[in-house]
């Protein structure tokens, strides 16, 4: 029983409390808008999200106190485990009701998961993994480098798109971005593949998108016209609501176009508008708020990380969040076209908010081991990214 106590008083003392708090009152704010959304369905989509958070505070306690170095150390799994989890998508997956893509498992018993939420965040680890090889090996300034950073993100981009997961594709690739600028791959690189982007945009235009993806593009431009009655729609009703809301909502449970659902997907994609509609401008700051403090704490947590895989791993994270709740919000407010991207942590979706808060569980355990100098396996010297076998130094 002391043992127990012992353990639990330096996990309080070691683990990041500010953070803590801040992911629950993001998870308990989710429930609460999805508690009073549902009133108008007769699916429960708050048992399964209730169920998806506690079995990710889980994993993500559990992560915490498991020394990041060790997780890492598993990224050739992780890399073969990623591919098959997304080919069986081919063998197996279904389409579910509300989206366009195939890309989703359904386990005995009716649960469904997306495999490639799971693998955002094995791609986060696998890497960061990476860089820190490249790093220790003093190749990712070089071009053989930066090819494999790209061969390493084209796979699982590919795979992704090929099962019409734009939107999940475009998540990874700013994931990639931004750990390798933050990660130290140099400028001229970029450079290049902002210029390569660029000229590719007509080729892809042309010959890559679907007319669907082109429609969705377009109604941003067009809400006055046809789009708004079709491809436009969602995000016309969608700022509809918001705007119904006023500086403080009609209240939970008095939405009359929340009880209707007048905007498709408002339980996912579209979870904003709840918040705008009965909570109005004040719940809508509020949202994100709560999610600039994460991004924010998770950002400070990669500089007071112990070595530069802790800093890429928390970069990973920050990159996936900030990534999904710009794009999300771009999509509700019509300023970005509607792609498929939930708003982290507060859309339903167990998938989702498990993947979310597998990743803060990383970013705990970058945090709960940030002073560790004897690692399982070598010691840290005085070189922060360099991890060096126990050879007696």
């Amino acid at each position: 029983m002391q043992s127990l106590l012992k353990k639990l008083k330096k996990f309080f003392i070691k683990t990041d409390k500010i953070l803590w708090l801040l992911t629950i009152a993001a998870t308990v704010y989710s429930i609460i808008l999805i508690q009073s959304m549902q009133r108008g369905y007769d699916y429960n989509y708050l048992t399964s999200q209730i169920l998806a958070i506690i079995v990710g505070y889980i994993a993500a306690i559990i992560l915490t106190v498991i020394d990041y170095q060790r997780i890492a150390d598993t990224w050739i799994f992780l890399m073969f485990l990623s591919l098959g989890l997304l080919v069986l998508v081919f063998f197996i997956g279904v389409n579910v009701t509300g989206t366009d893509d195939t890309a989703w498992i359904v386990l005995p018993g009716g649960l469904s998961f997306q495999p490639s939420e799971f693998v955002k965040i094995f791609f986060i680890i696998t890497l960061s993994k990476h860089l820190q090889i490249l790093k220790e090996k003093e190749k990712l300034h070089t071009l053989f480098g930066v090819l494999s950073l790209l061969i390493h993100t084209a796979i699982p981009v590919a795979i992704i798109h090929f099962q019409g997961d734009d939107g999940t594709v475009l998540v990874f690739l700013f994931i990639f971005i931004i750990m390798a600028f933050v990660g130290g791959v140099q400028l001229r690189y970029f450079l290049i593949m902002i210029l390569l982007v660029a000229t590719g945009i007509p080729i892809m235009w042309n010959f890559v998108l679907n007319e669907e993806q082109k429609n969705r593009f377009l109604a941003i431009f067009d809400l006055d016209g046809n789009a708004m009655t079709n491809y436009g729609w969602q995000q016309y009703q969608g700022k509809v609501s918001i705007a119904s809301g006023g500086m403080s909502g009609t209240g939970l449970g008095n939405g009359a176009r929340v009880t209707a659902g007048i905007v498709p997907e408002q339980e996912n994609d579209f979870i904003f508008t709840v918040a705008g509609e009965e909570l109005g401008f004040v719940g809508c700051l509020l949202l994100l708020a709560i999610i600039l403090m994460i991004c924010i704490k998770i950002i400070g947590d990669a500089f007071t990380a112990r070595d530069y895989l802790g800093k890429m791993l928390c970069v990973g994270v920050f990159a996936m969040i900030s990534v999904q709740t710009i794009i999300n919000i771009g999509m509700v407010l019509g300023l970005l076209p509607v792609i498929g991207i939930t708003l982290p942590l507060f859309s339903s979706g167990g998938t989702s908010a498990l993947a979310v808060l597998l990743g803060i569980g990383l970013v705990h355990s970058v945090h709960y081991h940030r002073d560790d100098v004897d690692t399982y396996s070598g010691y840290l010297k005085n070189n922060r990214y360099k991890y060096l076998k126990n050879t007696g130094y």
